[in-house]
């Protein structure tokens, strides 16, 4: 059964003048989006109002695409190999299809007038998050609007990976102010994923600093006349009030990850932390051959590190922490999660022997005695069975 006549006049009317199309099925309405006020259709069902708004939709794709088929193949084309071209993102908003719409959000080449149709058409979390994933329409007028959005949506989102890369696109530069940063970065401490995307989005500016560690301006002095050595840059970062904050933030959430995505995450802030020490890209899946490559490099390396071997060999434990940190992406952990999908402190007890030796490696450039948190343990003798690895991973800071 086709549209009424009534229905097909108004909505024929509807498209030679809207910019963006969205139907609301509970009240049985079109919007259109114009240059003015916005236009509506109520639409008179002449069937089951879901099999209506099919009929709807049809009509609209063969008004758009002559087709009342052709939607799907034609979306699936445009997705599939990028098109940006400004004028078919401006067929998508027109089906009053949510699918087109986010397609739409996904398209690199977006303009901010744009973004603000496309977030009229569909006011959801996942659009503004493709729509603030363009730098171009973060840094416009809609980015403190979906920015806003995200922050106040952020209590109500159940999925942790979303959640971070809600936070990490919302820490955006200038889309919100320090007072909402600051309440965001509170919430970690009940839910410590939070801090992910700050990790991820502003590692150097965390709120709420800690001091330099006490060695910090002795380090600084010393190594910076050796010139742009990055070990030297990277260690006297790391030692600083920022990488202090940083590497304290790590260990706060690795200690009790909540899922696996938690863990992957925080590895590879870890990895892109300190990439200017790493020579190459390699992926280590096994701690103990990663250590056997950072005892090569100790040994081999023509750089701070042999002016450390030789002049500060008490700095030695502190380079081959960092160094640990550097290869410590997702690969580590990737054996283990490829042979199970636990979750919370079943996950913790299998990464133990991962995630031991990486908060070892933070406790040692934190200058923080890793035997006074964990009483009964010796530092270079922590065994992994469930008991001490539970402790490890569950213990506070």
């Amino acid at each position: 059964m086709a549209l009424s006549a009534e229905d097909r006049f108004k909505l024929n009317v509807l498209l030679e003048n809207v910019r963006a199309i969205r139907i609301n099925e509970q009240t049985m309405c079109v919007y259109g989006m114009t240059d003015g006020d916005n236009a509506k259709v109520k639409l008179n069902p002449t069937c089951r109002s879901d099999l209506y708004v099919r009929h709807v939709k049809e009509f609209l794709s063969t008004s758009i695409l002559g087709s009342p088929r052709g939607y799907p193949v034609y979306l699936s084309r445009w997705t599939r190999t990028g098109d940006t071209h400004n004028s078919r993102v401006e067929s998508l908003l027109l089906f009053g299809e949510d699918e087109a719409v986010v397609a739409a959000a996904r398209v690199p080449g977006l303009t901010d007038n744009l973004a603000a149709r496309i977030w009229w058409a569909l006011p959801t979390p996942e659009v503004a998050r493709h729509l603030l994933g363009n730098t171009a329409i973060a840094e416009g007028s809609m980015g403190s609007i979906l920015a806003d959005y995200l922050t106040d949506y952020l209590p109500f989102e159940s999925d942790r990976a979303t959640l971070i890369e809600s936070v990490r696109l919302i820490l955006q530069s200038g889309l919100i102010s320090d007072a909402k940063c600051l309440e965001i970065w509170r919430r970690g401490a009940r839910e410590n994923h939070y801090y992910v995307g700050f990790l991820q989005a502003i590692p150097d500016n965390l709120p709420e600093p800690v001091s330099a560690r006490r060695d910090y301006q002795f380090i600084k002095s010393t190594l910076q006349n050796i010139g742009h050595d990055p070990i030297a840059i990277q260690f006297t970062r790391a030692v600083s009030s920022a990488g202090q904050t940083f590497l304290k933030t790590c260990a706060n959430v690795l200690r009790k990850p909540a899922d696996q995505h938690v863990v992957v995450a925080v590895l590879d802030v870890f990895y892109d932390y300190f990439s200017p020490v790493r020579r190459n890209n390699l992926e280590f899946y096994d701690y103990n051959a990663l250590q056997q490559y950072i005892d090569d490099i100790v040994r081999n390396h023509e750089s701070v590190l042999q002016l450390v071997k030789q002049r500060l060999p008490e700095w030695e434990p502190d380079l081959r922490a960092m160094l640990l940190l550097a290869y410590s992406g997702e690969s580590l952990v990737r054996p283990i999660f490829a042979r199970t999908d636990a979750i919370g402190s079943l996950m913790r007890r299998k990464i133990a022997p991962v995630v031991t030796p990486v908060l070892e490696a933070i406790y040692q450039l934190t200058g923080t005695h890793f035997q006074a948190d964990m009483p009964g343990n010796r530092k270079n003798e922590l065994s992994c069975n469930k008991e001490q690895s539970d402790g490890i991973l569950d213990s506070g800071y």
